[in-house]
């Protein structure tokens, strides 16, 4: 079965990729992935170009942090952290970021260079939830800025996490592997 999975970077060339569980940079002071670049669903990535280019004209740009995540890291998440406030029972199967549609992003300034946001990537605190009654300032604009922009392409925000969003258009699962040449 041909995969609609594409590399973010082919449709947006001009967004930052900074996959976290490619780096020890994460939660797990580990690197997970064995690839560095981000894929996701062709048409989530068609939206996320969108969201790109909306941002791109007032002096912003987006950061991938994760995309496409595989069954295996979401297994191992797992054996480390048994709370699925913050990462999904692979129990139940394939969830959320296996299936391509979503993606964790920040916002960022146009030439790469970080912003104020509510948390780092990986905060498991309260502070990292859509409850944005504490902040104030910068952070509080920029955070706001990303999920409006966000939502207004047809993304859904993870309640727990600033950084997550969904894609409304959902897909079937379909295994995937960065690694292979995918055409």
């Amino acid at each position: 079965m041909k995969s609609d999975y594409v590399r973010v970077k082919d449709y947006i060339p001009d967004i930052y990729v900074e996959l976290r569980y490619a780096t020890e940079r994460n939660f797990t002071h580990t690197k997970v992935y064995d690839f560095d670049e981000a894929y996701l669903r062709r048409g989530t990535t068609l939206k996320l170009k969108k969201v790109q280019e909306e941002l791109k004209e007032i002096g912003y740009s987006l950061k991938i942090w994760d995309a496409y995540r595989p069954f295996t890291a979401q297994q191992y998440f797992w054996e480390l952290i048994h709370d699925d406030e913050f990462v999904a029972d692979p129990t139940n199967g394939p969830k959320t970021h296996n299936f391509g549609n979503v993606v964790d992003v920040t916002l960022v300034k146009s030439d790469g260079s970080e912003i104020e946001m509510p948390t780092e990537f990986d905060d498991f605190t309260s502070q990292a939830s859509r409850d944005y009654s504490w902040l104030t300032g910068d952070p509080l604009k920029h955070v706001l800025l990303l999920e409006e922009t966000m939502e207004k392409y047809g993304f859904i925000g993870y309640e727990g996490e600033w950084w997550h969003y969904t894609d409304e258009d959902s897909y079937d699962y379909v295994e995937f592997k960065p690694n292979e040449r995918h055409s």
